[in-house]
């Protein structure tokens, strides 16, 4: 399982529609990810949902961040999308801390599959 990290609200000054395109970037990755052979992993997919459901028992910070370091018990691998994002260093240093892989392009995972031009 491969983690991919980046920016999500980070620059988007709260707008919905920029916090939309930038996981949209995130979720471009998982495809060539599960081509290669892996499970993609995105923290938001597990992570919106729980906030969802706390019904404003909790803050973003109380969920987005958390959820994050609970998947990279699980994961094998990190891949760190280009952009300024607090949460996705944070993500980088404790798989780094883990001993696990942090991937920067996606070409650089294990058993990618080139894309026809």
């Amino acid at each position: 399982m491969i983690l991919i990290a980046g920016p999500y609200r980070s620059g988007t000054g709260g707008d919905p529609d920029r916090i939309a395109a930038n996981l949209a970037r995130l979720e471009e990755a998982a495809w060539p990810i599960f081509q290669a052979g892996h499970v993609p992993m995105i923290g938001e997919w597990v992570a919106l949902p729980v906030l969802d459901q706390a019904h404003g028992a909790a803050t973003a910070e109380d969920v987005l961040y958390p959820t994050a370091q609970r998947l990279l018990q699980h994961c094998d691998a990190v891949l760190r999308l280009p952009g300024e994002s607090t949460g996705a260093d944070q993500d980088v240093a404790i798989a780094r801390e883990r001993g696990l892989p942090v991937y920067h392009r996606i070409e650089e995972i294990p058993g990618h599959v080139a894309q026809p031009a």
